[in-house]
């Protein structure tokens, strides 16, 4: 659930709406280790890869703009809604065959809470 958390974190700081998530997001000027750009670096032909490497970790507004870009291309927006919907069902699924001892309620909150989180 934590890797969830931080997937989705990774992809408010790129995508989410300031107003809401009540931050800009400096992911891409920091050069982080994101879900996004590792996705991206992974599935990228050489010519995106070009364009990632030359321009990741760039405090430069035209450079992260191109990295957005080429995530939209890519469709990194779907690829993350892909992966949302198929963490929540895996999750989902691991809750419902845990142990009778741990509390499953508190962990289907937990995951109903995070799930298509906004901010």
């Amino acid at each position: 659930m934590g890797h969830f958390f931080q997937v989705q974190d990774d992809y408010l700081d790129c995508f989410g709406e300031p107003s809401v998530t009540g931050k800009i997001g400096t992911d891409i000027q920091d050069c982080k280790c994101s879900w996004l750009y590792v996705v991206a670096l992974e599935r990228a032909n050489l010519e995106e890869r070009k364009v990632l490497l030359e321009n990741y970790g760039q405090n430069d507004e035209s450079k992260v703009n191109q990295i957005k870009e080429l995530y939209l291309e890519m469709g990194m927006i779907e690829l993350y809604k892909q992966y949302e919907s198929e963490t929540f069902d895996s999750i989902s699924a691991y809750i419902q065959e845990m142990s009778s001892g741990l509390p499953k309620k508190l962990f289907v909150e937990m995951l109903g809470k995070i799930y298509k989180r906004k901010e």
